[in-house]
């Protein structure tokens, strides 16, 4: 599935109308916006053969390059460390 820009403010100017909002008010808050060109010719091709599990591919990779841990743990604990248990 591809998503355009234009699908994302769309999508935002039914949620800000839902809650009784303009469309002006959006383009006010958000200012001149552009897309990012940087990322336009990144893609996964290479990544996996044709056909493979994508997923598998980059845990492979990631095993490969020894940054696969297998903890279990957390968005949360990545981000705020692991609970400390009491």
């Amino acid at each position: 599935m591809t998503h355009q820009p234009d699908d994302a403010v769309g999508v935002l100017r039914a949620v800000w109308a839902a809650g009784g909002q303009r469309s002006e008010d959006l383009d006010e808050a958000t200012g001149a916006t552009k897309p990012c060109r940087n990322m336009k010719d990144v893609s996964f091709d290479g990544m996996a053969e044709p056909g493979s599990d994508l997923r598998e591919a980059w845990r492979e990779r990631l095993r490969s390059e020894g940054k696969l841990h297998s903890s279990g743990g957390s968005i949360r604990d990545l981000v705020l460390g692991p609970a400390e248990e009491s």
